[in-house]
């Protein structure tokens, strides 16, 4: 087999082949480069997801007719001035993208330069370009782009549905709005309009916080606070989300180095690392993080989509990052203490107050003892004239606090419980309205209550899915509507059938909300809201990656964790020996859906050595 070269459009194929991987990536270059162009508004057309249809007209410089021409070519671009790939100052630079898009789809540009008398029009279809023709047309490019793909079948066959990838398309363009508030962008889908992004005017920074605001919404304005850092040769803004306020995925983190959106590895680590230890596991914040590097200390060349990116120095940016999001999370910390929090609040009224210390030392105590209940009073903890919080309002009784942190000793069980007591013995008490206290022959079982339940809840769904059964289901008097994202929206309605299965009845309602007619019975009062916007967001996440049987299990798991015991719920005798006994039913009962243990067991001899009885 004798070596060749391959012909022009066969390599322009390859190379769409890395660039291209769908509509989202074609809007991706297309609105790049009309921002290297210096457009202050772009609009964006759809029809059918990108796949039949994908028009972008800018108001940029425009192309001559000799440049409209060089513009098809490969690595034909006026990116590089000085031919310096360390020198980078425009989104794009390879020359790629008109090329590939052209050896995959019918491409057709007409474009006039400012201060041109006409403009000219140009035309690539699979690979082979017409000749430049005149055209009419104002300032500025027009592009479209049909049949995606129609050279390439085996990858048009694996695009989504049309509402999905149309999805995918905004939450590009959002990406993009975000690094450039002072570009209009507006993007239209089937004749209808999807975003609508006016120009934000002022100062950089006011004018990326306003763009922010529209494209994240203002509950992320309220749970959010700035960040700044900077040294040499980096500089570090924006916005990340306080600890309690998370996703189920981190497709909410929004991150660009020189205004490019990137997916770096880099700085996904030193999020989740300055989130250590103050964010609940396999959750993840939101957040728009802005990093200016010097052209020359940053290499966008390592990918063919430009979505990651290798700095001179790792460790610096790394610390960089952590430490700004670190002070940052901190001085919100203290913010929010100042007006919450017992401590701060008995601090308070001390500090206020000082004369009534005395009212504190001259309190009596009593301890009463039931056959059923023990439970710790103080008879008084504040005088009559006891000091009123900032607001006005009396400070608790203290038994309203150590209610909740006391041992419950319940009632004494039926016959018929103690009739059936299993391997995990028999409940005695419930600690901080969270734990089940329980006594075997020989040993102490604790039980986690919400993780025990979760369980049980997730198997009971997947023994169901597997007789191929519905799982029964409860009718919400008053339907509930979950505002979501395009994406989310269109994600989480592909699965509608198999959520129906799982008695989650969703219907598409408007054009970014889902409609919940029917829950799990199993779940009982459940939050809805919250249950359908951590599935859509983990469906996003999954893209291709799973297997359906893996994405129904994640599912199972997700609705089975919203709707299980609380921890700080107060359950009776009998409700806790009936969790006991479903979870002695149960396979895998030993770890919740998350893999956390539901309950250890500590024999009385080990108690005993503790206290040197043996």
């Amino acid at each position: 087999m004798n070596i060749r070269v391959l012909p022009s459009n066969l390599i322009n194929q390859i190379a769409a082949g890395e660039v291209i991987e769908r509509p989202a990536s074609v809007l991706k270059e297309l609105v790049e480069n009309a921002i290297d162009a210096g457009a202050h508004k772009i609009e964006v057309t759809l029809a059918g997801g990108g796949k039949n249809i994908l028009t972008v007209v800018d108001d940029g410089v425009g192309m001559s007719p000799e440049e409209l021409n060089l513009a098809v070519e490969r690595h034909a671009t006026s990116k590089l001035p000085d031919d310096d790939l360390f020198q980078i100052n425009f989104l794009g630079f390879r020359g790629e993208a008109l090329p590939s898009i052209g050896s995959v789809a019918r491409l057709t540009i007409v474009s006039r330069k400012k201060g041109a008398a006409e403009g000219a029009k140009i035309s690539v279809e699979g690979g082979v370009k017409s000749a430049v023709e005149p055209a009419a047309i104002g300032s500025g490019t027009r592009i479209e782009v049909r049949d995606l793909f129609y050279t390439t079948p085996a990858r048009l066959k694996f695009l989504k549905a049309d509402a999905a990838e149309a999805a995918q398309c905004v939450d590009m363009l959002q990406r993009i709005a975000l690094a450039n508030p002072e570009v209009s962008f507006y993007l239209y889908s089937d004749g209808k309009k999807k975003l609508a992004f006016n120009v934000c005017t002022g100062e950089l920074p006011e004018a990326r916080r306003k763009r922010i605001a529209d494209v994240l919404g203002t509950e992320f304005k309220e749970n959010s606070v700035p960040i700044t850092a900077q040294n040499e040769f980096c500089d570090i803004s924006g916005f990340v989300s306080i600890p309690t306020y998370h996703k189920a995925n981190s497709l909410s983190e929004f991150l660009f180095v020189n205004n490019r959106p990137v997916r770096d590895k880099l700085i996904l680590g030193a999020i989740k690392g300055a989130y250590q230890d103050m964010m609940v596991s396999g959750r993840y914040p939101v957040c728009a993080i802005f990093i200016r590097v010097n052209p020359r200390y940053v290499d966008v060349n390592v990918h063919p989509t430009k979505a990651e990116v290798r700095f001179y120095d790792n460790g610096a940016v790394r610390g960089l990052l952590v430490g700004a999001i670190r002070n940052a999370l901190s001085a919100g910390a203290r913010h929010s203490a100042d007006t919450g929090g017992l401590e701060n609040l008995l601090m308070r009224q001390m500090t206020e107050e000082t004369s009534r210390l005395q009212n504190l030392h001259r309190q009596t105590t009593e301890f009463s003892v039931h056959d059923t209940e023990m439970t710790y009073r103080p008879r008084t903890l504040f005088s009559a004239n006891s000091p009123k919080s900032s607001r006005g309002a009396s400070l608790p009784e203290f038994t309203e606090w150590q209610n909740q942190y006391s041992v419950r000793v319940a009632e004494e069980p039926t016959a018929e419980t103690l009739a059936n007591v299993g391997e995990l013995g028999l409940a005695k008490a419930q600690f901080h309205n969270t734990y089940i206290i329980a006594q075997t022959e020989d040993s102490i079982v604790i039980v986690d209550q919400h993780a025990a339940h979760e369980r049980i809840t997730m198997e009971r769904m997947k023994q169901s899915m597997a007789k191929h059964e519905r799982v029964p289901s409860q009718l919400l008097l008053i339907p509930e509507v979950v505002e979501l994202t395009l994406s989310e929206r269109e994600n989480i309605l592909e699965f509608a059938a198999t959520f129906a299965s799982l008695g989650l009845i969703i219907e598409a309602f408007g054009t970014n909300a889902v409609l919940v007619r029917e829950t799990p019975a199993l779940l009982g009062d459940t939050d809805v809201q919250n249950l359908i916007k951590d599935l859509a967001a983990q469906i996003s996440e999954w893209g291709n990656a799973y297997a359906l049987t893996d994405k129904i299990h994640h599912i199972c798991a997700t609705i089975a964790c919203h709707g299980s015991v609380r921890a700080g719920r107060s359950l009776n005798i009998e409700e806790m020996n009936r969790l006991l006994r479903d979870m002695e039913k149960t396979e895998h009962s030993g770890q919740c859906n998350h893999g956390r243990p539901t309950y250890v067991k500590i024999r009385v001899c080990d108690i005993e050595k503790l206290f040197e009885r043996k």
